[in-house]
């Protein structure tokens, strides 16, 4: 069965509308996209969609009570609400340094947490 579907492509600035033909499982065309990014885009998008995660942790004895993470790479879509889940379930101690890993391989998906600030102890 052929399906199309829209898309606006992210991958630079310019943000291309992409019309998609599917046949199933398998794209037949990209069209509007200025560069071959267009393409590699629709075809993550669609098959395997990703997202950068971004919250908080909770600090002990920190200055804040909170400290800012995110993931070092996107995350399967699917996932992002239990990687929350797993963030709500952690509590680190002060002192703690930006880029310092907060969560190794996050629900077996290969990809840390890391801390984007630093917090320094009370």
């Amino acid at each position: 069965m052929v399906e199309k579907r829209k898309l606006i492509c992210v991958s630079c600035p310019v943000g291309c509308e992409l019309e998609v033909t599917l046949d199933g499982n398998e794209i037949v065309e990209v069209e509007g996209n200025t560069c071959k990014l267009g393409i590699d885009y629709a075809e993550q998008e669609l098959f395997d969609p990703r997202r950068m995660v971004a919250s908080t942790v909770k600090v002990k004895n920190g200055y804040h009570p909170l400290v800012p993470v995110y993931t070092e790479k996107p995350v399967p879509k699917p996932k992002i609400f239990d990687v929350l889940a797993e963030l709500r379930k952690v509590e680190i101690e002060a002192p703690v340094s930006v880029n310092d890993v907060v969560i190794e391989n996050v629900l077996d998906t290969g990809i840390n947490v890391i801390a984007s600030r630093d917090m320094p102890k009370v």
